[in-house]
């Protein structure tokens, strides 16, 4: 049998970990997690790390293996999980990968795209810019030198910003030029499966889910990393408005509705980037898992 990635993608709060794990559980096979939040050792609340009841109904890899202080990268990542899948195919012919961060599936799914080094002052430059004059000037950059990936960037994740803007300075070329989207050669095939449901209901979950992780105690979880909150891992949202808070720049209730809010665009940036892909298999977030397998097992 050729050995497959059943991949499970769709927005925040839609049920992905859920599904993964009862996939898992059929297909009795490992899950790879690639959801580049639930990386961090500290951060367990505020990106809904499966609870230690779902990691104990199926082995999960990639769950808080390093720590928010860690240089890691979406190469790194891309590295490691063929490495995992690599022996994990050995025993398996089946793997489940599960994530809202579509640049990661991606890179373990189709490669990532080559770009030349530039000079390291660059980018301390640009760091260094962010520190001292916030993110709009980089935004401004951006949209200066490479207009379209300008428009279709995640315009409020620095990290992306200065990755464009060091390629694009380092140079001279637009950074989306050398994004040229090649698929590289794998050993193994891959279906999508995509979980989604009406905006409103999306938003319903969000709420929810917001709900809960401050009910479980995301404040205080804040609180212990507030001195880090320089770090790139921490400039996520529930963190981040948060923060704010703490600095006694607003109030609570306008913090919590700050994270629903910007969660909320979050979930709709996923889905423009993943309703990209023609060769995803949508489902409602409803749809009985049975349905699901017999399709699986069709394809």
């Amino acid at each position: 049998m050729c050995k497959t990635i059943i991949g499970v993608i769709g927005p925040t709060a839609i049920g992905k970990t859920a599904l993964a794990i009862e996939l898992a559980r059929h297909f009795k096979t490992d899950i790879i997690s690639a959801d580049s939040r639930q990386f961090y050792k500290e951060m367990r609340i505020g990106t809904a790390v499966p609870s230690a009841e779902e990691l104990a109904e199926a082995t999960q890899h990639f769950i808080q293996h390093i720590s928010i202080e860690d240089t890691y990268s979406v190469g790194d990542f891309e590295r490691q999980a063929l490495e995992k899948l690599n022996w994990l195919f050995q025993s398996q012919d089946r793997v489940i990968m599960a994530g809202g961060s579509g640049l990661y599936v991606n890179a373990v799914i189709h490669g990532l795209d080559e770009f030349p080094e530039v000079d390291p002052a660059i980018r301390a430059s640009l760091n260094e810019q962010l520190k001292n004059s916030g993110i709009q000037i980089l935004q401004e950059q951006l949209k200066a030198l490479d207009p379209l990936y300008y428009s279709e960037v995640d315009k409020e994740n620095p990290h992306r910003l200065i990755r464009a803007l060091e390629v694009s300075m380092g140079t001279g070329r637009p950074y989306s030029t050398f994004r040229k989207n090649k698929q590289k050669e794998r050993d193994f095939r891959s279906v999508l499966i995509g979980l989604t449901a009406d905006r409103e209901t999306i938003y319903r979950r969000i709420d929810q889910r917001v709900d809960i992780m401050m009910a479980q105690g995301l404040l205080e979880e804040v609180r212990g990393v507030a001195n880090k909150r320089h770090l790139n891992a921490l400039n996520t949202v529930g963190y981040k408005e948060l923060f704010e808070h703490l600095e006694g720049k607003t109030s609570l209730d306008d913090a919590i509705a700050e994270i629903k809010k910007n969660t909320r665009r979050f979930a709709k940036r996923q889905l423009t980037w993943f309703k990209r892909n023609e060769n995803v298999k949508w489902f409602d977030f409803r749809t009985p898992t049975e349905e699901i397998i017999e399709y699986l097992i069709r394809y």
